[in-house]
């Protein structure tokens, strides 16, 4: 299993560039920059890809309501030029309450948005041009962009038509506030049966979860209950939750000395996961962010 670091906060173009060269320079597999309200995380993967020759870097993810795929797709080749071949496309729906309470538009059929968004963006970064009509979207263009290999995408998928979509049209998933049962009942076996019966590769399961190791377990908890409590409220999240059978984020994320939290990403491994995006939290001590990230650093090759 890879070992990445997950980013969702950054507040500066410059600041992304530092996480990445800082995690190349550690030994981690890949960095993920999640697009919420803060920096464009294309853009940040752009300018870090030029600083950076070894690592992996992910959007996890990008909306794909504000943007047409066309647009989209010349965005993430270009990105793919500046980082040599390193870049991964983390495509997702986001939330009614984001894409019709803060955006103003339509939410309906979700599902079948990602699939006709796929249709669009899978060729054109595959092959360089599409010809697709759909019931949303109509497309016939190309991309005209010099000696860009094939762009590699990941999508958020955690209900059974996304998944079913994952492995028929992408590379993989990528997940987020999904726990080790939920991932190896659910996840996996969907998306991988949707792979084989469309004659696809083997897809990638990155998984992403709040992680910090710590001495006090029950404390690190009470912080990632703080943290991440709006995870627990969003529907799409929230049936993972149930699924797994718990009772918010702090029940999935991954906490306690480091020899409980390496138990739990060797059981994250052997569940399924194919990627570990790390979203390192502070835990009530004041040495738990430098404790994690070693640990991270050591496991790094070895899961």
């Amino acid at each position: 299993m890879k070992i990445g670091l997950f980013f969702e906060d950054l507040g500066s173009a410059d600041e992304a560039v530092r996480v990445a060269v800082a995690a190349e320079h550690d030994g981690f597999d890949a960095v993920w920059i999640a697009q919420i309200f803060r920096i464009d995380a294309l853009t940040g993967i752009a300018l870090a890809g030029k600083e950076t020759a070894r690592i992996e870097l992910a959007t996890g993810v990008v909306p794909v309501y504000p943007r047409h795929p066309h647009a989209l797709a010349q965005q993430a080749a270009t990105v793919q030029s500046a980082c040599g071949g390193r870049f991964v496309l983390g495509l997702g729906v986001s939330h009614e309450l984001v894409v019709e309470g803060i955006w103003g538009l339509s939410y309906d059929k979700p599902a079948r948005y990602m699939r006709e968004y796929l249709s669009v963006v899978r060729p054109l970064l595959t092959e360089g041009n599409v010809a697709f009509s759909g019931e949303v979207f109509r497309v016939s263009a190309g991309l005209q962009i010099d000696n860009v290999p094939p762009t590699p995408i990941v999508i958020a998928a955690l209900a059974p038509a996304m998944l079913r979509i994952a492995g028929e049209f992408a590379d993989g998933t990528v997940t987020w506030m999904t726990g080790v049962k939920t991932i190896e009942t659910h996840v996996a076996p969907r998306i991988r049966a949707a792979a084989k019966a469309a004659g696809r590769p083997e897809p990638r399961i990155c998984v992403g979860l709040p992680i910090a190791v710590t001495d006090d377990a029950p404390g690190a908890r009470a912080r990632a209950a703080q943290l991440f409590q709006v995870y627990g409220l969003l529907p799409n999240y929230r049936r993972m939750l149930d699924r797994e059978g718990a009772e918010g984020p702090a029940d999935v994320a991954i906490v306690g000395n480091e020899r409980d939290v390496e138990q739990r990403l060797r059981a994250l491994a052997a569940a399924g996961a194919t990627d570990f995006a790390a979203r390192i939290f502070p835990g009530d001590d004041k040495d738990s962010l430098p404790r994690t990230r070693e640990l991270l650093k050591g496991l790094v090759g070895k899961l």
